[in-house]
């Protein structure tokens, strides 16, 4: 299958886009869904439904590739060029890449091509690097001995990923995971297989072998459960929901106790002190932080927390920054905000919308539905005010494009509000004090926080959260090689 971003531009009601299984046997299950862009609620084609069979041959192929060591007694300089080379082969179908994620999560085209496709280039470059420049340890023994402190691959890995960053978090997954030597199994969200699916195609023709990079499509109750339940599979990476992460903890409890590492929801506080600097630049970020991708980000700062002083002056700017947030098609350049990823999301963030309101809080912009494009599922960006810490809108991860606008007086209160919250993902706060920059930061209960600007950090960089938002371990980093391995000692008797 090949397809470019022209030709998904043009495509009818009828295109026929393709994500199944990629495993290396035969007699596998035929059954498949239909998928349906959130653009226009159009049928665009199939994925593969798969089955618990399906992923215990995944798992069988992937255990006996891993013992039979094909793909980790490679030397690493030949898993870091075989990786190499599929990075090459991702920047040549770059374009083709962007389109598939486009149309199959509604994500701005623009978003895509600039951001997107290029940040999974980076991780998988960035992640070939580390091949063969992560050591192991000499314990400092007597002389009667030699201990040798070594990382290596856990076994078989389970990635499962969300719908709303499909490409990016296929890398930050796979890339670690294989460049330590282990056998992945993907389990890509059902709303949103085509761009692993082309991944995973990319990786076969770079050199990758397919026992040692499988991916198995479907529902999350029936092959997200497999992986999590199978007896086989040595640890289990999903970025998602925390409702479906405490699933995993369950389903290793009841079976192998294999490792569970969990990037979860967030309810990201953004604070303004009085000493704030609001210039075009924070506007930008704070914006940013509040609505990129639709709002269906984990780390997206929907708390914006506001010393009293600044909130008039602030609001104005946010409204007028606001105009240059075009809610439209995504495959239009100049888009910013497309549709929810799907029907029933959409009415939840509806629900939220409605919630708001009915409980008092004060609409300052936004609000409105846009049923008069596509298929109607776009929600304009909207900001609340007068948002008090016992609303919905200020506990509940919305997902969708809902700022809540709470005030403060003192730097302990803002801190308090900050960390009410089940969530600590992230958080980013805006200073020109360096003192209460350190202190603020040190204070607040968040895997990640930025000070005077939004970020999530790179590649770098480990992200993951405090409390609800995450457990086991850390995506991005070295940080994050250490999850998909495991420490021995080595000890020799002289």
């Amino acid at each position: 299958m090949s397809i470019t971003k022209e030709q998904v531009f043009e495509q009818g009601k009828q295109q026929t886009l393709w994500a199944g299984h990629l495993i290396a046997a035969d007699n596998l299950s035929t059954a498949t869904i239909d998928n349906y862009t959130p653009i226009n609620n159009t049928l665009i084609g199939q994925i593969a439904s798969g089955t618990s069979e399906d992923v215990d041959i995944a798992v069988r192929v992937a255990r006996d590739s891993f013992e039979n060591g094909e793909w980790r007694h490679l030397a690493p300089a030949e898993r870091k060029a075989i990786m190499q080379r599929w990075c090459v082969l991702m920047l040549e179908h770059s374009e083709e890449l962007a389109a598939l994620d486009c149309i199959d999560a509604g994500k701005p085209i623009t978003e895509c091509l600039n951001t997107d496709i290029p940040a999974t280039i980076e991780t998988f470059e960035w992640y070939a690097e580390t091949a063969d420049k992560v050591f192991g340890k000499v314990a400092p023994t007597g002389s009667a001995a030699l201990g040798l402190i070594v990382q290596e691959p856990i076994g078989v890995v389970g990635a499962v990923l969300p719908w709303n960053f499909p490409a990016q978090m296929y890398a930050w997954k796979v890339a670690p995971a294989l460049i330590m030597g282990n056998s992945v199994i993907v389990k890509p969200a059902e709303l949103t297989s085509l761009s692993a699916y082309r991944l995973t195609e990319l990786a076969y023709e770079a050199g990758v072998p397919k026992e040692a990079l499988q991916m198995v499509c479907g529902l999350g109750e029936n092959v997200g459960a497999a992986l999590g339940r199978h007896m086989d599979v040595d640890m289990v990476s999903f970025t998602g929901s925390t409702e479906v992460g405490r699933l995993f903890l369950q389903y290793a409890s009841e079976s192998n106790l294999k490792e569970i590492v969990l990037e979860c929801g967030g309810k990201s506080p953004q604070v303004v002190f009085d000493d704030a600097i609001l210039d075009e630049a924070a506007i930008n970020n704070i914006l940013t932080a509040a609505f990129w991708n639709m709002s269906e980000n984990c780390s997206c700062g929907s708390r914006l927390i506001v010393h009293s002083s600044q909130k008039e002056s602030l609001l104005s700017q946010l409204k007028k920054g606001l105009k240059a947030w075009k809610v439209g098609s995504p495959y239009e350049s100049d888009t910013a905000i497309g549709p929810m990823i799907e029907k029933t999301h959409f009415e939840k963030v509806c629900h939220y919308l409605k919630t708001a309101k009915d409980e008092g809080a004060t609409l300052i912009v936004g609000g409105s539905i846009r049923e008069d494009l596509g298929s109607g599922w776009y929600i304009e960006p909207t900001i609340f005010d007068n948002v008090s810490a016992d609303m919905t809108l200020f506990k509940e991860e919305v997902f969708g494009p809902l700022l809540a606008i709470t005030s403060f007086e003192t730097e302990d209160e803002a801190i308090k509000l900050a960390n009410e919250t089940n969530y600590g993902l992230a958080a980013s706060f805006y200073t020109q004090n360096i003192k209460r920059a350190y202190r603020v930061a040190s204070s607040i209960k968040a895997g990640t926080v930025s000070i005077n600007g939004f970020s999530e950090g790179d590649i770098t960089t480990p992200f993951g959260g405090y409390k609800q938002s995450g457990f086991g371990g850390r995506d991005n980093g070295l940080e994050a090689l250490a999850q998909y391995t495991q420490t021995k000692t080595i000890w020799v008797v002289n």
